[in-house]
């Protein structure tokens, strides 16, 4: 993946930088979108990257209509998801063989090392979620899964 862009860090009295400090508060304002390893839109919010966060990422990922994320797991990881907008069903386990659907207004959480895939209920509205793990490199434990071997 590509080197992230992100905008100037403000620290808490309002000065721009390039490298935050472990005692200021950093404000990260994405006007890139970028597409995550998972092929979905993304604008990375905190990150170590982005904020110098040690033990967390928290980034705002869209679901264009119809849309799905690829098969994937986050090695290591859990993830912790707000659903702000749409009805997405998220396949899991092996061979994706369960199924849950949430709506905006859900929390969702996700257990370390299993395999999912959020796909878009609507074939005409985004789907928009924050997303935060206690992973600061927020693309780095991402590892794609094949669902074939495990449904037969």
């Amino acid at each position: 993946m590509a080197k992230e862009e992100h905008e100037t860090f403000r620290d808490s009295k309002g000065a721009a930088g390039s490298s935050p400090r472990s005692d200021d508060i950093v404000t990260v304002r994405p006007s890139t979108e970028l597409l995550s390893r998972q092929k979905l839109p993304y604008f990375v919010g905190i990150s170590e990257a982005s904020a110098g966060a040690r033990g967390v990422s928290m980034n705002l990922i869209v679901i264009p209509p119809g849309g799905a994320a690829q098969p994937h797991l986050h090695r290591g990881y859990e993830t912790a998801i707000y659903l702000l907008e749409g009805r997405v069903e998220t396949r899991f386990g092996p061979g994706l063989s369960k199924s849950i659907v949430n709506q905006a207004g859900d929390f969702i959480f996700i257990p370390a090392n299993l395999p999912h895939q959020p796909v878009n209920l609507s074939a005409t509205e985004p789907a928009r979620a924050i997303v935060a793990r206690n992973d600061p490199n927020e693309q780095e434990s991402v590892v794609p899964y094949d669902p074939a071997p495990e449904r037969a």
